[in-house]
């Protein structure tokens, strides 16, 4: 068990952000939590203590959002995110904490440019463009990533928001999408001997805010609009995805 205070204040509001994002409102925020954790402590270890409680948070999810994803783009992305999360595993033992850090804050600085330079401008497009193998690329591209520091969020985003699925559809794919990535991730970090008893333990004391963040997204999801949350939240990434990634060049 991690014994140092301030990662658990960090680490409470991370797993919190996460949990309202799987419950519905601002998806893909699942991305914040590895990059906040590893201003305190070692991405990888960031990671590890996080699965158990996003598996937790996907069975709330799931739950709540069963049977609303969209079945076509679900068949394209999922097989291409188990090949991702095979080559993550492969080449994990062979990145350095600090390279990790370089990505994950990387990816999360791409997130929150994504966000303002194309996201928020394609609100007129029509959507429904599918691609079976624009799929297979970014549900590879967001299974590695996930299996590397949970920060798949990105990646899927870039396949689904053109896509303009109804709100509802669009959090149930993810929840859907993330479940199975999640599981599958668990075989390979097992493997990797990521599950230490200190890394057990914390994920245990941090479990119960699990569905209590589930909750609150839902709750928001059908009340509350996105915007402040939005401009908040990705402007806190920004900045945290740049933290990271500098301290990991700069450690290098």
């Amino acid at each position: 068990m991690i014994e140092t205070p301030l990662f658990y204040v960090v680490a409470i509001v991370a797993v919190l952000i996460v949990g309202i994002s799987k419950g519905g409102f601002v998806g893909g925020f699942g991305i914040v939590a590895v990059p906040m954790m590893a201003m305190i402590i070692d991405p990888r270890q960031a990671a590890a203590i996080m699965l158990p409680i996003l598996c937790a948070m996907d069975i709330v999810a799931m739950k709540i959002f069963w049977g609303q994803w969209d079945k076509r783009s679900l068949i394209s992305i999922i097989p291409g995110a188990v090949i991702g999360i095979f080559f993550g595993g492969l080449s994990f033992k062979y990145l350095s904490a600090d390279i990790i850090r370089i990505i994950v804050g990387t990816v999360t600085v791409l997130f929150v440019m994504q966000y303002y330079l194309i996201d928020r401008r394609r609100k007129n497009d029509p959507g429904l463009n599918y691609n079976n193998m624009k799929g297979g690329f970014f549900g590879a591209l967001s299974g590695f990533t996930s299996f590397i520091a949970h920060a798949g969020g990105g990646p899927l985003s870039m396949y689904l928001f053109p896509l303009k699925l109804d709100k509802t559809k669009l959090m149930a794919t993810s929840v859907i999408f993330f479940a199975v990535v999640n599981y599958v991730k668990l075989i390979p970090y097992v493997w990797l001997g990521q599950f230490s008893s200190e890394n057990f333990f914390t994920s245990l004391i941090l479990l119960p805010l699990a569905p209590i963040g589930v909750k609150i997204g839902v709750w928001m999801h059908h009340r509350v609009s996105n915007d402040v949350f939005y401009n908040i939240c990705y402007t806190a990434l920004f900045f945290t995805g740049f933290k990271v990634a500098f301290d990991g060049i700069f450690s290098l």
